[in-house]
């Protein structure tokens, strides 16, 4: 099997910023973890779009979406089978039109929360229903008894041998999950936005990624909650587990894939 990581929406927050997606070739299909900023997201984005570039300071660039990555690394979009998404943000699963045969797997109180109508936090405006208009094949799992590493998971997909589990990592969204994939090296946690540059889970001395003044946006957007419950689930792993996040571009995990 080979992971491909891929870059599907650069922006600049002060520092560089990606969002981070992961195409994995199982010998027998692809499964996409996270589906990045849709095709027609950057060539006609409408009113919400617009704002979230011009906010993110977002390059705007076709190129990136996860389908026409696909195509220049030499396979066909219709051999992307499965879709396996962190949470349902307008960042994350944008791509899911461009892809509309294949089966979208999804922890089932996130699902509720984006496609709801009652919003109660800011973050709940972070969801496009454009992006489910299509009508998806739905896969809505629930985090079951059997556990991984010592937590519940749900087990969405096992394709040529690749296990693909859905980990709760509530906080960022109340459905939020790390996506973790089996590998001939041991396992890769993709924690989505449970977190944002590696040293905020440095295991001898996890700090902050933001400066002083923009704390409160930190705990706003990125709750220590869910940073907390992954940090105790890597250590229950005693090291079996490679993790990557969202948007940190200089992912250790990541480089080591090349």
């Amino acid at each position: 099997m080979k992971i491909h990581p891929l870059n599907c929406f650069s922006f600049h927050l002060g520092v560089p910023g990606i969002t981070r997606c992961l195409l994995i070739d199982t010998g027998e299909g692809l499964i996409l973890v996270e589906a990045g900023v849709g095709l027609q997201d950057f060539l006609q984005p409408n009113l919400r779009f617009r704002i979230f570039f011009a906010a993110n300071r977002g390059n705007r660039n076709p190129e990136q979406a996860a389908i026409r990555q696909v195509i220049r690394l030499g396979y066909k979009p219709e051999q992307v089978q499965h879709i396996v998404l962190t949470h349902m943000h307008l960042d994350h699963a944008g791509g899911m039109g461009d892809f509309p045969w294949a089966r979208v797997h999804i922890y089932r109180p996130e699902h509720k929360v984006a496609t709801g109508q009652h919003k109660t936090r800011v973050l709940d405006y972070g969801y496009e229903p454009r992006h489910w208009a299509h009508g998806p094949d739905w896969a809505l799992h629930e985090a079951q008894d059997e556990p991984w590493c010592g937590w519940p998971c749900a087990r969405v997909v096992e394709l040529a041998g690749t296990q693909v589990l859905l980990v709760p990592l509530e906080g960022h969204t109340p459905g939020h999950c790390g996506v973790a994939i089996s590998t001939p090296e041991g396992w890769l946690l993709h924690a989505g936005d449970a977190y944002v540059r590696d040293m905020q889970i440095d295991p001898l001395e996890p700090r902050s990624a933001f400066p002083r003044f923009a704390r409160g946006f930190e705990h706003l957007i990125f709750p220590e909650q869910g940073r907390h419950r992954l940090q105790q689930l890597l250590k229950s792993c005693s090291g079996q587990v490679q993790v990557t996040c969202a948007h940190d571009p200089h992912s250790t995990a990541v480089q080591q894939l090349a």
